[in-house]
């Protein structure tokens, strides 16, 4: 305990998170996890952890064919304290037993959850767990009406209370088995929108659905980080919409569920290999901007990508940098753009390494793999299952990475010193 109080909060989040993943290797490993006649290596064990505790998606063995019900339960169980925050869940469980959280605790939570202030700690954690569980609940429901036509009522409420955990947590796990994922019901509106409705409001953050009910509705009241996370999202769900009916032979509704999906929740309805390296590189530009803060997903954030435009238009125009009446705070445009080139590194870094253990593999294909690790989505063209095992541990490494925040594993390594050495400041040419 003595060791934990003198890391900073970012370490023990992060310490946090690999716990979870190796606890979670080793307890989908154990005979009652796993169905009679399949071997699972442990390997693979680790990297579905990994996948469900960075609530990825991305599997090297079917979730349905391996697992039995005990073992997916552990599966979803990983996938919702991945998505809630390893803090969080520590935090609500503390609370539920009549504890307090300290000052420490909350400091952590306000850490991983990107607050600005602790000020009212306890009452967000508790909102958290009550907004989850409504739209988790819901969206059980809402699924148990399609998947009851296939399925006996008690498999298909477990199928559906799965599946809404895995939406609203922006994983792109299923139970279906024969790594079909959602391919059979590709034409069935109601199981699309409920999917899609859980990964929005999963993927804008609790801050925000916070807001919006509290605001009751009112878009001028509304923050604005609110109104720049709304905004984004829902214009890269209608741009992704248009370019991909563009590029691919898909419905509307088709192109819709992806764009949507492929902002980290990783759920498809078409076999991704399938696609035109058009159709792949829309796809591999929404995975990479990802979800908004204090969300349950990953990539570079909604508002990294905003402020970043905001900041170029800045630098071409000389214009101030403002939106909704709100002038873009100081410093946000030098944040998005390490962000954004850390995060950037990680995936050319990542698809480098993996097209020199993969020769076989293309270009495209390993850089939309890494991509989708980083980003947390879950998407595959179909290579997960065959990488290599040197291919599969710097996927984990990535998903990582990638839910923890490429600048938070960044400053993992920082040790504060005092500069004692001023020096003149120089010149460098820009552009």
């Amino acid at each position: 305990m003595k060791f934990l109080k003198k890391l900073s909060p970012g370490r023990i989040i992060a310490l946090g998170f690999a716990a979870t993943i190796l606890i979670g290797s080793l307890l989908l490993m154990l005979p009652c996890s796993v169905k009679d006649g399949v071997h699972l290596r442990y390997i693979d064990s680790l990297y579905t952890s990994t996948s469900a505790v960075c609530v990825t998606g991305l599997i090297a063995v079917d979730a349905g064919d391996t697992f039995t019900a005990f073992g997916q339960f552990i599966l979803g169980s990983l996938i919702q304290i991945g998505g809630l925050g390893v803090t969080a869940v520590g935090a609500g469980v503390i609370l539920a037993i009549g504890k307090r959280v300290n000052f420490r605790g909350r400091n952590l939570i306000k850490e991983a959850m990107n607050l600005d202030t602790g000020k009212g700690i306890v009452k967000f954690v508790r909102d958290i767990f009550i907004v989850t569980v409504i739209f988790e609940l819901t969206g059980a429901l809402l699924s148990f009406t399609v998947f009851v036509r296939d399925y006996s009522p008690l498999k298909a409420a477990g199928i559906s209370l799965f599946h809404s955990v895995a939406a609203f947590n922006n994983s792109g796990f299923d139970i279906l088995g024969n790594f079909q994922n959602l391919i059979p019901y590709r034409n069935n509106v109601l199981l699309n929108l409920v999917t899609c409705g859980l990964i929005f409001f999963g993927g804008i953050g609790f801050l925000v659905i916070r807001e919006v009910w509290t605001k009751r509705f009112r878009w001028r009241k509304l923050s604005m980080h609110a109104k720049v996370v709304i905004s984004v999202s829902i214009a890269l769900i209608i741009s992704g919409t248009v370019l991909l009916k563009l590029t691919e032979d898909v419905t509307w509704l088709g192109a819709f569920f992806h764009s949507v999906s492929a902002r980290t929740a990783g759920f498809s309805t078409y076999p991704l290999g399938q696609f035109s390296t058009a159709g792949l590189l829309v796809l591999t530009m929404l995975m990479f901007i990802g979800a908004s803060p204090g969300s349950t997903g990953g990539g570079i954030k909604t508002s990294t990508f905003f402020t970043l435009l905001q900041g170029i238009k800045f630098s071409a125009t000389n214009r101030s940098e403002k939106a909704f009446h709100y002038a873009v705070p100081r410093g946000a445009f030098r944040k998005a753009a390490v962000v954004t080139l850390l995060a950037a590194s990680v995936v050319i870094v990542g698809t480098y390494l993996m097209i020199v253990m993969e020769p076989s593999i293309d270009l495209r294909d390993a850089l939309f793999e890494v991509t989708s690790a980083f980003g947390t989505v879950g998407l595959s063209t179909g290579i997960t299952p065959d990488l290599c095992d040197g291919s599969k541990i710097l996927s984990i490494l990535i998903m990582y990475i990638g839910r923890l925040g490429p600048l938070t594993v960044a400053t993992l390594w920082h040790f504060t010193k005092d500069e004692r050495t001023s020096y003149p400041e120089g010149n460098i040419a820009i552009g």
